[in-house]
């Protein structure tokens, strides 16, 4: 009788420790990191324009091309980042004030001030941490390439 008892006892904690388990898990697959890309997005390259993981969006490096060209001016090409940035944002509910980091890529650190001019329009009196790095060439021959990360406040 009493071994009887202990495999039921046992068979109810692990049934118990079972439903916990499975609980747990659809809890952390509604949790786990989902892909966030723009509404007709037409690129076949393999990453997502961002990855969103509980609170904390990865923002993937970003050029600001038009039409596969790089823009006249640097100021066009920045602003085109930074809106492109504002966009992947807003599609995970975010602003560009839940920047927590940002990396700069640029091909000649002489486009330092233009990049700051445009820069400091789009935040307000607490800017994300940043690092503006000088990479040399960039992909289609861009002059900067943006990356980041954002916690929803």
């Amino acid at each position: 009788m009493t071994s009887l008892r202990m495999v039921f006892i046992g068979g109810l904690i692990g049934a118990s420790v079972m439903a916990a388990v499975t609980a747990l898990s659809a809890t952390q697959g509604a949790a786990g990191p989902q892909a966030i890309n723009l509404p007709g997005r037409t690129t076949t390259a393999p990453f997502s324009d961002g990855m969103l993981a509980g609170d904390t969006l990865y923002l993937s490096g970003r050029l600001g091309l038009e039409g596969g060209e790089v823009p006249a001016t640097p100021e066009q090409e920045a602003r085109n980042i930074l809106d492109g940035l504002q966009d992947v944002l807003s599609e995970a509910n975010m602003t560009m004030d839940d920047l927590v980091q940002v990396q700069v890529f640029c091909s000649d650190v002489a486009f330092y001030g233009v990049f700051n001019e445009v820069y400091s329009t789009y935040f307000n009196d607490a800017p994300p941490a940043r690092a503006f790095i000088g990479s040399g060439d960039l992909l289609f021959n861009a002059r900067f390439e943006v990356m980041g990360i954002a916690v929803r406040n």
